[in-house]
């Protein structure tokens, strides 16, 4: 049966983007004549496509309540100044989003506006605290967090050091018997499937979940520096502190409000859009964490259609947050897959609690095979230089 008639999505689920942007560009490496797909989400990494200045890009997601957040903020960067988004999406605190959003209102299509006014507490608060999953986040960064550790702690953590400071921290301060097991019980199937995600979307999922988190949570905390970490910082503050996600860093507020013409929003799934897309006609793919959703033998299915609609060197990224996902050996031939690149992009990565980064590269022909295993070999060497 398929996740949509499975799961609810009439409610935002993610108010923001939840994967990181910037391992996500590095990766896809989007050229100007690139066609992407991106899945929407609550929209800020396809809008981060968009600063690279691709020929297009089309989101999609089955969720008109996700594409309502995109329209937002795709109204925000042609209304708003760059200090005026970040009120808006919560970053930084305001008493004055209700006068933006209605700044912004007669740029949204007529579902979409209605849609926002029925929601002016979610507005007023910020709209990136609008989902479900941020709402499951404040629950435990307001009643939970408190009763481990106190806000001198919780900015210590945050704070620039070191990472042998770092590591003595979390091991003589953070990393209690009191953290790991309530941590444990909050980051629980259980509890994370009704509170912060759907119980659905764990249907494929095997082993243990709060374990996995836990060991990924420690890893941005002691290896990862937190003072660089919006998506630590909005965890444990709900505000962006001295870290931004890619798409509303001041410095590329300009070149994705230049593309906004070059965006398409569609409502449907990844299966509906590449049932009906012309062979050979995208060439970079953000697939988030989509196939987490599905099972083995579909997820097969969906990469073979995937290969059908790509272009020769086509690239296709995404994450394993809980079920392993990586193309079978039976398809080797369609699809390589690009581990040397991928592996330290995952370790820089700032969206911690994700437990693979896949990057996966379609050849159509033996001669693309070839001539592109010296240009990954050209790549991987100038990331490790940089």
């Amino acid at each position: 049966m398929d996740i949509a008639t499975r799961a609810n999505f009439s409610e935002i689920r993610y108010a923001q983007c939840w994967e990181d942007a910037d391992i996500l560009l590095k990766a896809l490496d989007i050229q100007p004549q690139h066609t992407c797909l991106s899945i929407a989400s609550a929209g800020d990494n396809t809008l981060a496509m968009l600063s690279r200045s691709p020929a297009q890009v089309i989101a999609i997601d089955l969720s008109a309540a996700q594409l309502a957040c995109v329209e937002l903020r795709v109204a925000a960067y042609r209304e708003l100044e760059h200090h005026e988004l970040l009120e808006l999406i919560g970053s930084r605190a305001s008493q004055r989003r209700t006068q933006l959003y209605r700044r912004c209102r007669s740029l949204l299509s007529s579902e979409a506006r209605a849609f926002w006014d029925q929601r002016a507490h979610d507005i007023a608060n910020g709209i990136g605290s609008a989902g479900k999953f941020e709402r499951y986040l404040a629950l435990f960064r307001r009643r939970i967090l408190p009763l481990l550790h106190s806000s001198q702690q919780v900015a210590e953590l945050l704070r620039d050091k070191s990472p042998c400071e770092r590591e003595q921290f979390y091991e003589e301060e953070w990393d209690t018997w009191r953290w790991r097991a309530v941590f444990k019980l909050f980051f629980s199937r259980f509890v994370m499937g009704r509170l912060g995600r759907d119980p659905e979307f764990f249907r494929f999922v095997e082993g243990q979940i709060a374990e996995r988190i836990l060991a990924r949570t420690r890893y941005a905390a002691t290896v990862l520096n937190p003072a660089d970490n919006q998506y630590a910082q909005w965890i444990l503050t709900g505000q962006h502190l001295t870290a931004l996600p890619f798409a509303l860093r001041p410095e590329n507020f300009n070149a994705i409000r230049l593309n906004l013409e070059r965006l398409e929003l569609r409502q449907q799934s990844l299966e509906q859009f590449l049932a009906a897309q012309p062979a050979h006609t995208i060439d970079r793919f953000n697939l988030s964490d989509v196939f987490e959703y599905v099972s083995r033998q579909r997820y097969h299915g969906l990469l073979q259609e995937l290969v059908r609609v790509s272009r020769s060197c086509a690239r296709m990224a995404y994450w394993n947050l809980l079920a392993e996902r990586r193309r079978p050996a039976s398809i080797a031939g369609d699809i390589n897959s690009l581990d040397d690149l991928a592996q330290p992009l995952f370790r820089e990565d700032q969206a911690f609690f994700y437990q693979n980064f896949i990057l996966e590269e379609v050849v159509n022909d033996w001669d693309a095979h070839h001539s592109h295993r010296l240009w990954r070999n050209v790549e991987r060497a100038l990331l490790v230089a940089a």
